[in-house]
């Protein structure tokens, strides 16, 4: 009794949460659906009193309420532009030393099968169509134990799978934090996450059957308030539409506290409690549990969780477009058209209003009364045009997207230094947007790291390619790699075009800085020069020096593992490149832990290392 009395008061609690959060987040909500209303086309609403979408209907029949949607094309502009410049991932090692330098290039390739096995750059796109679109969107990253290879359990072979990280872009909607005035995850206490599932996908996940009802959830109609004299336009805008045999699934992730060492997770669903339990993930500093989410704003806002979107700022500008386009073409719709002035009674007024003045047409007036006439319009104001294009104007520098090359004058009086400083600049306006998607996507690789350092306790095979061309394979698991030892870079091409950074290479090569002691280019870095000009890697430029120096660290990984391993000197092999191989790995913190398990493993190495020399020697001496 008492233990069913808790469950139905932890269920209450979380709900009553939830409700009290979604009052608390009603009117970022509104602005929202207003943002999505405009982009789609429905641009005659607004938010009223309650906080709910309205839309206002025309003063006159004859009113023109076109649309020109600039704010569409604009944030299309910048998700390409956001896109271009989608950040790289690099890990550093934290120190020089050679297990670190190991560490990070292990970690880097995992990071890069991890981000490929999740389609991890579609997914960033997704994350900033909806902060450019709302201010603020989330990644979930979380272990999904059913994704991976299959596995077999020894006793009865059962079928499991050895699980992966599973990363899902979760739209604004869906979250509520329990302060809207935090600065980012880590500062709130909890935080909700709200989604409507099938009751079937609910039985399938958590084995629990719960009653099906009807959600609201926001879906797309037709506007019919738009449009001009004689035209009935239609605009697509967000309303609230309905799905059968849902329930919202409510998972409220707790802070540690004084009860809750490791923090709690309560999943709840309808009636019915799916889940209580500490944090499941070891994603936070020093070893500590957290919240599985990663926010990415399109504008920070001071005093404020949720960020601001560019369409926010734009559409004050959008209305007053929409105003001076259609007041234009009515005042033109006057001009060709032409008012007519009629006596009283000297005219058929309602054969008049019904056809006009067709071509052709004979017009009878009452004999005596004043014949009908034009009034005559004064041509279009100048001040229609000037306003336009200062509407214009003031698109692209809220939105920092400017076509520079739609006009003809700029590439007839400009110079292509200066147009490719006005590209850049173009480029910078969108630097702190930019910066935003480089830091949520550096905690998101962070977050992989650490679930893969927690939950990869099985062997797991990763390839990668080297500057040769050729793919290598090898196995690690969590003991191999480290997220607190490693620092992630994420760079950015954002001010760098792929012509710019070619002639870049170019100058280099030109002043031989790349050039080695002996004056020439080495193999490698051909290599690499190859792929910054999109060819590849020749076949007749196989990078020879990291062939030997895998060979020389395998030789080390061998002395380790074999205490009887004694490698044969080749006539092939570059001795300077060995040697110094050798040496960096006895130079190195490991060795120390490597010598404790082999007392004998540095006087192998010298040897080796001598045996190497004399090979020098001798061949120096055959040649005088």
């Amino acid at each position: 009794m008492k233990k069913k009395m808790y469950v139905e008061d932890l269920v209450n609690d979380v709900k009553q949460d939830f409700y009290a959060r979604q009052k608390a987040r009603k009117n970022f909500e509104a602005i929202w659906k207003l943002n999505t209303n405009y982009v789609m086309g429905n641009q005659y609403s607004s938010i009223n009193k309650l906080g709910d979408i309205e839309e206002y209907d025309k003063q006159y029949f004859w009113q023109e309420r076109e649309i020109f949607n600039h704010i569409a094309v604009i944030l299309e502009s910048r998700m390409s532009k956001l896109a271009s410049i989608m950040p790289k991932v690099n890990v550093v090692p934290s120190s020089a030393e050679d297990g670190d330098v190991k560490v990070a290039k292990l970690a880097r390739d995992v990071l890069f099968q991890a981000t490929e096995n999740i389609n991890f750059e579609k997914l960033v796109n997704e994350a900033t169509a909806w902060s450019e679109l709302t201010g603020t969107s989330f990644y979930k990253v979380i272990w999904n134990a059913n994704l991976g290879k299959s596995v077999y359990v020894e006793n009865n072979l059962t079928k499991v799978h050895e699980g992966d990280v599973e990363v899902c872009v979760v739209s604004p909607y869906e979250i509520f934090p329990d302060n809207n005035c935090a600065g980012d995850i880590d500062d709130l206490s909890s935080i909700i996450h709200a989604k409507a599932y099938d009751v079937r996908d609910i039985k399938n996940i958590w084995g629990v059957d719960v009653e099906g009802r009807d959600i609201d959830v926001y879906s797309l109609s037709n506007a019919y308030n738009v449009g001009g004299l004689g035209v009935r336009g239609t605009a697509s805008k967000v309303i609230n539409g309905i799905k059968h045999n849902q329930e919202i699934v409510i998972e409220r992730y707790e802070q540690k506290s004084q009860e809750f060492p490791n923090g709690r997770l309560t999943i709840v669903c309808g009636d019915k409690l799916l889940y209580v339990g500490e944090l499941p993930y070891i994603n936070n500093f020093d070893g500590k549990r957290g919240f599985p989410f990663v926010r990415q704003v399109c504008i920070r806002q001071p005093g404020s969780f949720w960020g601001t979107s560019i369409v926010e700022r734009l559409i004050p500008i959008q209305r007053a477009y929409n105003a001076v386009k259609n007041r234009k073409h009515e005042y033109l719709n006057r001009l060709s058209m032409g008012v007519l002035m009629v006596e009283d009674g000297s005219v058929d007024i309602e054969n008049l209003e019904e056809e006009g003045l067709s071509p052709g047409k004979v017009l009878v007036y009452r004999q005596g009364s004043t014949a009908p006439k034009m009034m005559q319009g004064d041509s279009l104001p100048a001040d229609f045009e000037k306003e336009e294009e200062k509407l214009l104007s003031e698109f692209s520098e809220i939105s920092g997207v400017s076509s520079v090359l739609t006009s003809s004058t700029w590439s007839k009086n400009l110079s292509g230094t200066a147009l490719e400083l006005m590209f850049e600049q173009d480029s910078a306006r969108l630097k702190a947007c930019a910066d935003n998607i480089k830091d949520a996507i550096k905690s998101v690789c962070k977050h992989i790291l650490k679930l893969y350092k927690q939950y990869a306790i099985t062997p797991r095979l990763v390839k990668n390619s080297n500057s040769n061309g050729s793919v290598e394979s090898f196995y690690w698991k969590n003991s191999d790699i480290s997220g607190e030892d490693i620092c992630i870079e994420v760079l950015s091409d954002q001010n760098t075009s792929a012509v710019s950074k070619r002639e870049q290479v170019m100058r280099l090569v030109e002043l031989g800085l790349l050039n080695d002691e002996s004056g020439k280019l080495p193999q490698e870095t051909k290599a690499k020069i190859l792929e910054v000009f999109s060819l590849g890697v020749a076949n007749n430029n196989i990078d020879l020096t990291s062939l030997q120096k895998n060979r020389a660290e395998k030789e080390n990984m061998c002395f380790v593992a074999d205490k009887d391993f004694k490698p044969q000197i080749l006539e092939i092999d570059d001795h300077k490149t060995h040697i110094d191989c050798h040496i960096a790995f006895m130079l190195s913190k490991d060795f120390e832990n490597f010598m404790a398990e082999d007392r004998n493993l540095q006087e192998k190495l010298l040897s080796h290392i001598k045996a190497h020399k004399s090979f020098v020697n001798n061949q120096n001496e055959d040649k005088n």
